[in-house]
Parts: structure tokens; C-alpha cells; sequence
């Protein structure tokens, strides 16, 4: 698939989990596959689906606040209830619950009039579907041994049937098509690969059906054999994935709306979170989930502002920068600029006496603080021969200290370089 410059210069994006999951606030679709609920009490909660008081211009305006360029919108999840009025099927929020709309739409157009990117999850694996479960994985992984066994996913009487599953993957590919014939997203963002083998997934055609309806699509590496850019879940990956990359992470334990969930991450971690993913070269897609009415609760919209508040005012170490330095050369996350001759370092707890920073090669011709422009003292110390000295930067005074993150910005005479090597032996 063609990558876009746009994904990797984005930094943030927001993904949101909205739909039936949330009348009950269970689970999205898992709470049936687990047994958690039975599928019946599941799908009774197609009559308490609303939306009424869905304002996507509201959420667009929260994302742009919060500093993010994209997000993601689960337009179908394993359940197979699609947000808008599919032709393939039914089962859609439009026909079947209260809401008696269209979601996508509106959200898409709402996206858009921010500037923001519009991204849209879908599901290859639709566990109400009556063809889905008739295929086995010819070789799946040991942790997901389930899709052998489970009657959501394998046959029940062992015996496969191929013509069933080609209408499915007609289907998936139908309404896949509709998404991008209606509302060409910028991205596509594909789940439940890990049910079935490549081959079986047929993903050659889907990625032809993707660019001959919006050529400009990114999409994600669960379009297997076609993805754009890795998606680790929940936690940074403590060696970046190669290529472009975004981590995805709830703001709770939660993806979808789950009231009992109140273990929701701080606004410090989440200038955390997203510090050490961009210094690494990753995008932060930032998880939150809406009630069933349409509302993203209060605890959630508010570490979206904090997040926002914060990059807002450090901008320039987030955008148009790329991962910083290698890890061993300062106790923190980094970025460097485009052109490579601006070093941002970020300093998660206050800094005492002096911040440090080894295997430097590059001069230093000022050092200042982001946000404040304050100019900071700073000289080098020891090296011999190829091995550089250390920078010693003298800590900037409280009044310059940020709540969640110092950055300090170094302006390099010419372009980075560092010292990688293991000293004279």
C-alpha cells in the first residue's frame, strides 16, 4: 500500500470504541465470545443504542485540542454491527437500533473540518456472521489456539465449507468497499487477522479494492501482506518496530465504554506514554470510549486536554521531528528535527544541578527551554581521541520547570552526531 507522509508526522491520533458495547458496558463484542454474557443478552443491547446525543463536531473539536492529527472510529467490530447503513447485510446501528442513523458520516465530515485525518477501524472477523465460522486456521499461533475450538470462529462439526466462507469474504470485502467508496478515509485501521491464515483472508484483492476506490489509504499491518506500519498494543515496545509505527493505548484499561473502569491513566503518564513513543519514531492512537449516547465521559476528555495542553506548548519538539537519540545517551526520550541540527530532550522528573548527555559528537551552540526560551549554561567534559566528553547542562530554574515534562531544546552546529562505540580497550 503507497504510505503517506502524512501518518508519520501526525503524533497523535485518537482511537474510539463506540458502539452497542456501550448500553451494557461490557466488553466490546468479547463479552459473548467469553461467555461473560450470553449472545442473546448481547444483542439486546441493539435496543438501547441511541446516540442521542452524538455531536462528532464535539469529538473532532476535543481530538484537535488534544493535539491529535488523526483518529480511528471502530465502524465494525467482531460483532458485526456496522455504524452505518451497509448494503451488505442488516445488522447496522441504522436499521436495528434507536440511533436510526448513520454515524460514519457525520464523523467523517466532522474530522475533516478540524483538519484531522479520518481513520476507520473495521474488523475482518465478524463472529455473527452465519458464514463466518466455517474455515479452520490451517496453523495458528499457540496463543490463539481458541480459533480451533471456538463456535464463534471454527465449524461445529469440524467439516469446513469454502463456499461459505467465499460469500463471507464477499461480504467483508462489499462492505470494506462501501467505507471507501463513501467516505475515502485516509486510513484503514483492520483487526481479527489472527483468525485465519494470510491466504485465507484473500487480502490481495481487498488491498486492490482499497486503491482503486482511494488510492491515498494507509492502512494498517493486520492487512496482512499489505500493511503500511506496525500497531503494538498497550504498552511501548522497548525496541522500536521497523518502519513506521503507532502505538496503541487506552486512556483506562478499557477500549470501549466500561463505567466500573476508573483506573484511568494520569495526565503525567500520558506525557509519558506519547514522549517515549515519538522519541522512538512512533504515533501515539490514544483510546477512549464513548457512552452509548455519544458522550466521551469527563475523565477521558480531561487527560485529552491535559495531553493537549502540554504538546501545545512544547510543539516544536513534537512536530516535523523524528526519533531522537539512541537510548543510553540521555536518562529520557528525545526528538531531532527534520533537518537533524536541533536536539529536544525531554526530562521527566525536575532536574537537579545539571542534565547530562554522552557520546555527543556534535557541538552545542545553545541550549535553552522549550516553552519559556529561557537559555541555559552548558560545557563539555573529559573525552579523549574519539570518545566524546559528556555535556553537562545546568538545570534550568523552577519557575522554567513544566508540571509533566521539561524539554530542553540543543542547537547544534550542523547535523547530529553520536559516538556509538565501546572506548579505547
Amino acid at each position: 500500500m503507497p504510505m503517506q507522509s502524512w501518518f508519520s508526522e501526525a503524533k497523535l491520533g485518537i482511537f474510539v470504541h463506540y458502539g452497542i458495547y456501550a448500553v451494557d458496558g461490557v466488553p466490546e463484542s468479547w463479552a459473548f465470545y467469553t461467555g461473560q454474557v450470553s449472545h442473546a443478552r448481547y444483542m439486546k443491547q441493539l435496543g438501547g443504542f441511541t446516540a442521542s446525543r452524538y455531536d462528532p463536531r464535539d469529538w473532532a473539536a476535543l481530538f484537535a485540542r488534544a493535539g491529535a492529527r488523526y483518529a480511528v472510529l471502530t465502524t465494525r467490530h467482531h460483532d458485526g454491527v456496522a455504524l452505518w447503513d451497509t448494503e451488505f447485510g442488516d445488522l447496522d446501528v441504522v436499521r436495528r437500533t434507536p440511533a436510526g442513523r448513520d454515524l460514519v458520516g457525520p464523523y467523517a465530515a466532522a474530522l475533516r473540518e478540524q483538519g484531522l485525518k479520518v481513520g476507520m477501524y473495521y474488523s475482518h472477523s465478524d463472529w455473527n456472521h452465519p458464514d463466518y465460522a466455517s474455515v479452520l486456521h490451517p496453523c495458528p499461533s499457540p496463543t490463539h489456539t481458541d480459533v480451533l475450538t471456538s463456535p464463534w470462529v471454527a465449524p461445529s462439526t469440524g467439516v469446513e465449507d469454502p463456499e461459505a466462507w467465499t460469500r463471507y469474504l464477499a461480504y467483508r470485502d462489499g462492505q470494506v468497499g462501501e467505507l471507501v467508496d463513501r467516505y475515502r478515509p485516509d486510513l484503514l485501521w483492520f483487526d481479527g487477522e489472527w483468525e485465519r491464515a494470510e491466504e485465507q483472508w484473500g487480502t490481495d484483492a481487498l488491498a486492490a479494492r482499497i486503491l482503486r476506490g482511494h488510492a491515498g489509504t494507509v492502512c494498517n499491518a493486520r492487512l496482512t501482506g499489505h500493511g503500511d506500519y506496525a500497531t503494538p498494543e498497550q504498552g511501548v515496545p522497548l525496541r522500536a518496530p521497523e518502519g513506521p509505527w503507532e502505538l496503541c493505548l487506552t486512556v483506562n484499561d478499557s477500549w470501549g465504554f466500561q463505567p466500573g473502569d476508573t483506573n484511568h491513566k494520569s495526565v503525567r503518564q500520558l506525557v509519558r506514554y506519547f514522549a517515549e513513543t515519538i522519541g522512538t519514531g512512533g504515533n501515539l492512537l490514544l483510546g477512549v470510549g464513548p457512552r452509548e449516547d455519544g458522550t466521551i465521559p469527563h475523565e477521558q476528555a480531561a487527560r485529552l486536554e491535559g495531553l493537549g495542553t502540554w504538546i501545545a506548548a512544547h510543539r516544536e519538539a513534537v512536530y516535523g521531528t523524528v526519533a531522537g537519540l539512541p537510548a543510553g545517551h540521555h536518562y529520557g526520550p528525545s526528538t531531532l528535527s527534520a533537518d537533524r541540527r536541533t536536539l529536544y530532550l525531554v526530562c521527566f522528573d525536575p532536574p537537579r544541578e545539571h542534565v547530562g548527555v554522552r557520546g555527543l559528537r556534535s557541538r552545542v551552540r545553545r541550549v535553552s527551554v522549550v516553552g519559556t526560551g529561557t537559555p541555559l549554561a552548558h560545557r563539555v567534559v573529559g573525552g579523549l581521541h574519539d570518545v566524546p566528553g559528556v555535556l553537562w547542562i545546568d538545570a534550568p530554574p523552577a519557575r522554567d520547570v513544566d508540571e509533566y515534562a521539561t524539554v530542553l531544546a540543543l542547537e547544534l552546529d550542523g547535523e547530529l552526531g553520536v559516538y556509538r562505540g565501546a572506548g579505547r580497550v
